[in-house]
């Protein structure tokens, strides 16, 4: 098999990997949704990766400790740092506007990797970007009465999603998906214990009004312990989904094919809460998928034109 055809044969497995894996995302973040009203966030970062963690050990089979420990450190705390925005919002905001604030993250990834791994940027790719914002902006509505700061933390979600995205790319190829899986979890083990600890120390104002983020733990009975379960499959599942998909050589396709979230949250969001995203956010979310095809076809005709300068190239020796 040439070079060429198994790194497309790779990318292949890479999109097929990103569709499951965003599709449970969003369930996931259906049961964060869900469960909020009952744990707080900290609760659940920790219970939820512990039940996790064996799971993970046994199908790392003694290959958990990774290569490169402090660039895996590094992509393990931009996710957590990429979780707790996202599930900060999760209370106050449907599931429909998270999800399109936080699929501009494609568009960071696009940009991260002209900057960071010489990945050149063509027309298309800056119209996308363009077209990206003018979606978050119908999504997110800066000049509504029905604006919250809080409608940009996804944002910035998304940009910390894009630089783990370019990293895993960039420095963490090479590892096994489980060990940047377990990596992850005990980074959110750690954050949730570290949080948990502080709160009960200093016991900050306003937890009653927001007690998903300041409130202490709940007792967890049969039915708290069958939804960390579940959420537990789930994120072993994401987490190796995660690594595995953007080990791709080609971390902007994968990323395009990341909008299959929006899709997904929209489902859940209706299911489990009865949300249904209003024209606005309907309009924002279409722009953002095709400012996404944008970005699939200004790199496929990257491709084409590297392997024609290929063959050109082979041609003249």
């Amino acid at each position: 098999m040439t070079t060429s055809a198994a790194t497309e044969r790779t990318v292949t497995s890479g999109v097929v990997t990103i569709l499951l894996t965003v599709s449970a995302m969003a369930l996931t973040d259906a049961f964060v949704k869900y469960a909020s009203s009952d744990m707080t966030l900290w609760q659940i970062y920790v219970c939820r990766s512990c039940l996790a963690l064996p799971v993970l050990m046994l199908l790392a089979w003694g290959r958990f400790w990774p290569r490169a420990v402090g660039w895996v450190s590094l992509r393990s705390t931009l996710l957590v740092a990429m979780y707790l925005a996202i599930y900060a919002a999760i209370p106050v905001l449907d599931l429909s506007v998270i999800a399109a604030s936080l699929y501009t993250g494609p568009l960071f990834i696009v940009l991260l990797s002209a900057v960071f791994l010489n990945d050149a940027v063509r027309p298309a790719h800056w119209v996308a970007v363009a077209l990206g914002f003018v979606g978050v902006l119908f999504v997110v509505q800066p000049v509504g009465s029905d604006f919250t700061p809080l409608s940009l933390v996804p944002v910035a979600a998304a940009f910390l999603y894009a630089a783990a995205a370019v990293l895993t790319r960039a420095k963490c190829a090479d590892e096994a998906p489980v060990a940047l899986a377990i990596s992850l979890n005990i980074a959110l083990v750690v954050c949730g214990s570290v949080v948990s600890g502080a709160l009960i120390l200093f016991q900050p104002g306003g937890a009653a009004d927001y007690p998903f983020l300041l409130g202490t733990w709940s007792p967890v009975d049969p039915d708290t312990m069958s939804v960390l379960l579940v959420m537990a499959l789930l994120i072993v599942a994401v987490t190796i989904g995660l690594a595995r998909a953007y080990q791709s050589p080609r971390p902007q396709v994968i990323a395009t094919f990341d909008y299959a979230y929006l899709i997904s949250a929209v489902f859940w969001g209706f299911v489990f809460f009865g949300e249904v995203p209003d024209r606005a956010t309907v309009a924002g979310m279409t722009l953002i998928v095709i400012a996404g095809m944008l970005v699939l076809a200004g790199t496929k005709a990257a491709a084409g034109e590297s392997k024609i300068k290929l063959a050109e190239k082979s041609g003249q020796e």
